[in-house]
């Protein structure tokens, strides 16, 4: 796992796209408080990633998500789960490579911030699972593969994580 390879990276940049940085009324103090933070660190402290720090933990991917190397995280909501069937789930949670390989699908080597995603725009990216995910802007909107990305730029100490709606399967 130290080959951590190009997390699922996107960035927004001279297409102004609607996707708030932060959420309205976030003072900046709790985005130097969240970038002091590692990846893993900034999704344990929200609520909305119970689901994925759970499976971080029981993948062992902590360390690999903690370390200093830059890693851009493409990371699904709790909602983003949910979507998938319950014995899908039960199966990857019980399938340690599997999960594995599913939650290195959603990372990507380098902080990759919104404003260079227009520039990954069309372009295949490389996980850190070594297969790649397709970067899209469409009507505004920055696509995973089919996974919309509904915030960015949230900051940690060793990298960026963008929010999506859906997993990314390889």
């Amino acid at each position: 796992m130290k080959r951590i390879a190009f997390l699922v990276v996107a960035a927004v940049a001279s297409v102004a796209i609607a996707i708030p940085a932060a959420p309205a009324g976030a003072s900046s103090a709790g985005a130097g408080a969240a970038a002091s933070k590692n990846i893993v660190g900034v999704a344990a402290g929200d609520p909305q990633f119970s689901t994925l720090v759970s499976l971080i933990k029981k993948a062992g991917l902590v360390s690999s998500l903690s370390g200093k190397s830059k890693l851009t995280v493409f990371a699904p909501t709790n909602a983003a789960f949910n979507k998938l069937p319950k014995a899908t789930l039960k199966k990857v949670g019980s399938d340690k490579k599997l999960l594995t390989s599913i939650l290195t699908y959603h990372v990507v080597k380098g902080a990759v911030p919104a404003s260079r995603v227009v520039t990954l725009n069309g372009k295949s990216v490389k996980t850190l699972n070594g297969k790649s995910v397709k970067i899209r802007v469409k009507r505004g909107k920055v696509y995973v593969n089919k996974a919309q990305v509904t915030k960015t730029d949230v900051k940690a100490s060793n990298g960026i994580i963008h929010v999506i709606n859906q997993v990314l399967i390889p």
